[in-house]
């Protein structure tokens, strides 16, 4: 696939034609990728298939947890743990170094969450998710009523006993992503095919959310996974693939994938490795410059 430009700086940040390698296929639908630093290992989740897996580049790819709650969003913790966002239970869990694993989120004024679907972790301890209905539909997740009438964005504490609600207007919220300085969280809303920011405020909960930047174009797609580089620029899923946005808003350009994308995360030892859930398959790609690290086992 080649990659659309909008802009002359796309070349410097991604570079003039992404070379896409599929490295695994023939899963129902994966998302969640979620790169180990240390031990160089990819996780990512095939929902409809009730199966949480892992990639190396020695091993292939390998089960790791199934049944797994039909798992989404993964994140670390700032200890390393895995955090995981389940359609199938509307919880988010945290899976302890020793394997077990403890609630932090299922329900907010009493209702059950709608179902939790990506995730990010402040340097604060504080765990960031969205929580749009797509794990309550048929394939995605498990078909059942939703009990409460709003689609949230949430703020858990690290210790799970005390769940914020910090944003209620969404129509779909899925990916998100805080800046480098970890001032803003982007969050973008799948139905309005638009990312939107916020101010995060000293005590961990949101201010002044505004319409940051909207995704367009030709193909199949919309806004999904998102994650930002080391040089703040931002990534989202969109229509044709992943589109590139710089620190001003503007897109430089779509990374052209073959299937539908919903979801990346940088990897390998440079961060620069792009790896991409892309419906029945995962694929990798190379950048020139280097993501965030998520996790503190760098």
């Amino acid at each position: 696939m080649s990659a659309e430009i909008r802009n002359e700086r796309f070349r410097s940040v991604v570079g003039d034609a992404p070379q896409i390698e599929r490295l695994a296929t023939g899963f129902l639908f994966t998302e969640g990728p979620l790169w180990h630093a240390q031990d160089e290992y990819l996780l990512f989740s095939d929902m409809p298939g009730d199966h949480l897996r892992k990639w190396s580049r020695q091993g292939g790819v390998t089960s790791f947890r199934k049944p797994c709650a039909q798992s989404n969003g993964l994140a670390w913790d700032r200890q390393g743990r895995l955090i995981v966002c389940e359609h199938a239970t509307s919880r988010l869990t945290r899976t302890k170094l020793d394997g077990s694993s403890t609630v932090l989120a299922s329900h907010y004024d009493g209702k059950e969450l709608n179902s939790p679907n990506d995730v990010v972790v402040k340097s604060d301890g504080g765990i960031y998710f969205t929580d749009p209905t797509y794990g309550r539909a048929e394939y995605y997740g498990k078909p059942r009523p939703t009990q409460l009438d709003f689609r949230g964005v949430y703020r858990a504490e690290p210790d799970g006993n005390r769940l914020t609600l910090l944003a209620d207007d969404f129509r779909q919220p899925n990916g998100l992503c805080l800046s480098l300085d970890e001032k803003r969280l982007f969050v973008n809303d799948t139905e309005r095919q638009h990312i939107r920011v916020f101010d995060v405020k000293p005590d961990g909960t949101l201010a002044n959310g505004r319409v940051w930047a909207q995704t367009t174009g030709a193909g199949a797609g919309a806004p999904d996974g998102m994650k930002m580089d080391s040089e703040g620029n931002v990534y989202c899923c969109g229509p044709g693939g992943i589109h590139v946005f710089d620190p001003q808003a503007n897109c430089l350009g779509v990374i052209g994938m073959p299937e539908h994308t919903a979801n990346f995360c940088f990897g390998e030892s440079d961060f620069r490795t792009l790896f991409v859930t892309a419906s029945t398959s995962i694929y990798k790609l190379r950048v020139k410059v280097a993501g965030t690290r998520q996790s503190p086992m760098t």
